[in-house]
């Protein structure tokens, strides 16, 4: 699991100044500034504008998402999706014509025109938004950003911009966790599959996952499949070592495994192996056997990097069914910045409404986000993103046989998005089970993650040369979009469409379906965290998966 430390942002004043609503804002005390930027220096911003329809998008997001619904899995065209979130016209022309005022050319960032971006010297932006742009930094990570504590907005131009980023948003990058990586030696397998090998009891590896979830061996064959895997910071999966895996793990594959590689914001295409991109291709191409498979290689760990990665998918006439990602934020750096959060989640519900499967990651530090550490100085849960947008499928992570929590499973409540419809009724079984536990900890009314989870301990991966193994819901994700990809291939084989977005279909019939884990709890800094319970809980979701009922279910809908 990829993490960022906690940053959360207080809106200090909001007021009119002499020329538009000047937002001010106070920083946490680990952001500390060094200096004035080079007013020479370049900012690269990204402007907002409203969406035309965003209602309209949800609903009809929800709509071919209902496996109730008459239009289920009707997905939409790119046409009809840019038409609800293209912004109006005179939103567009309002915030160009300011920038021509100013000599400034924006550039269209996203397909449907609701995000641009412009290339601006520091000092034209002081003057431009009322800012003054200091360096600060990072006292945890020793990140350094470029930002400003208060802007200024035309008070004509301010019902056409929902946020300008970078400005006042003190979200860090990704940045390594250095999770555990523990070097061994391979098994040594029967060429002859029979039950479950012994060696599944202390380390995962293909067979394990096939034995215990039911999911077929055979390639997948449907024409149209596919499966994308997002990288960032520079990690990439090499073809030596998939090939060594494939080895050793997958004798039965007799064709050499094979991934395609596509940079955004000149993402690295080349080179050794490095440990979250090597688990992912490992996991996805060495379980979902046979379907299409590419690696988004994104070269911009900041948050616009991770809206640049949809808005290259959303561009594309043809996207993967199946989109898995391992990196994600503290959700707490996005309060005071709900606007960039909900562009962000959005954003994954043009991709549902398309037809695409997202699953995220829902962090290795059990009720704490990714802000845990030693001192241990959180007051309250805190929450992992994108995984709490209700518009994607949050992963959790389980480990041994039979299947208990992992300890480490991210899950939760968000403070940001409230609690969708789909997952009331579960939601509400559990929190009425644990009673006045944690009471005052965590947002009861908030969007509740995880949704569902896979094994997630001592996954056997090949690094630039070395078995070893890895841990974390980096390792449950692309495991359980590797299912939904195989899902895919058996509907589409049928004649019918891919999932898309299935957490309606999962929270309403697709409990059935899966392995209700009930053993164990994601304690943190010294609180008892969420047990796990029967039904969805905040540890394990609704549970992990089984190929088998599922594929009766998916394909008898």
């Amino acid at each position: 699991m990829i993490a960022t430390p906690l940053v959360a942002l207080v809106i200090a004043t909001l007021s009119l100044g002499a020329h538009g609503r000047r937002t001010t804002i106070v920083p946490k005390p680990n952001f500390v500034p060094l200096r004035p930027a080079p007013s020479t220096s370049s900012l690269q911003l990204t402007l907002a504008l409203p969406p035309t329809n965003i209602d309209g998008l949800h609903a009809a997001l929800y709509d071919v998402s209902d496996p109730k619904s008459p239009n289920y899995g009707k997905h939409l065209s790119k046409a009809e999706v840019e038409a609800f979130v293209a912004p109006k016209p005179d939103s567009v022309k309002a915030v160009t014509d300011w920038l021509t005022q100013h000599s400034l050319r924006p550039e269209a960032v996203s397909p449907s025109g609701d995000m641009l971006r412009i290339d601006i010297p520091v000092s034209k932006a002081n003057s431009l938004l009322g800012a003054n742009f200091t360096e600060f930094k990072n006292k945890d990570s020793g990140t350094t950003l470029v930002r400003t504590l208060s802007v200024t907005i035309p008070d004509d131009l301010e019902p056409h911009l929902q946020f300008i980023y970078p400005t006042t948003q003190f979200i860090v990058p990704l940045k390594p966790e250095n999770p555990t990586f523990q070097v061994v030696n391979p098994p040594k397998l029967s060429r002859k599959r029979q039950s479950m090998p012994e060696q599944c009891a202390f380390e995962v590896f293909p067979e394990c996952l096939q034995d215990l979830y039911h999911i077929p061996t055979a390639p997948a064959t449907a024409s149209g499949n596919s499966l994308g895997v997002s990288g960032y910071l520079s990690e990439f999966a090499s073809t030596d070592d998939l090939d060594i895996f494939f080895d050793a793990f997958r004798p039965d594959v007799t064709t050499a495994p094979e991934f395609d590689v596509v940079s955004v914001d000149n993402g690295v295409t080349s080179g050794d192996g490095t440990l979250e991109a090597s688990l992912d291709i490992q996991y996805t191409v060495g379980v979902a056997t046979g379907v299409p498979t590419t690696f988004y290689s994104n070269g911009n760990p900041f948050a616009d990097g991770f809206i640049d990665m949809v808005n290259f998918l959303l561009a594309q006439d043809e996207l993967p069914l199946v989109l898995t990602t391992s990196y994600g934020f503290d959700e707490a750096s996005f309060l005071g910045a709900e606007d960039l959060a909900n562009t962000f989640c959005n954003a994954y519900a043009q991709l549902g409404a398309r037809g695409t499967s997202v699953f995220f990651c829902s962090g290795d530090n059990g009720v704490y986000s990714f802000s845990f550490n030693s001192l241990c100085d959180a007051t309250t849960f805190g929450a992992t993103f994108p995984s709490t947008c209700p518009f994607l499928t949050s992963v959790g992570g389980t480990q041994n046989i039979p299947e208990v929590a992992a300890s480490f499973s991210g899950g939760g409540f968000s403070n940001i998005f409230a609690q969708p419809d789909y997952q009331s009724a579960a939601v509400e079984g559990y929190l009425d089970a644990l009673g006045s536990t944690n009471d005052g900890l965590f947002n009861r009314t908030g969007r509740a993650f995880p949704d569902v989870s896979a094994q997630s301990v001592n996954f056997i991966t090949r690094i630039n040369g070395t078995f070893g193994l890895v841990l974390g819901t980096s390792a449950s994700t692309p495991t359980f979009a590797s299912v939904v990809a195989l899902l895919n291939d058996a509907r589409l084989n049928a004649g019918k469409s891919p999932l898309g977005f299935i957490n309606p279909l999962l929270y309403s019939q697709g409990a059935c379906a899966l392995n209700d884990i009930t053993n164990g709890s994601n304690p943190g800094c010294g609180a008892q965290g969420f047990p796990t319970m029967e039904g969805w809980d905040p540890v394990t979701g609704l549970g992990t998966p089984d190929y088998e009922k599922l594929l009766a279910l998916v394909t008898g809908l």
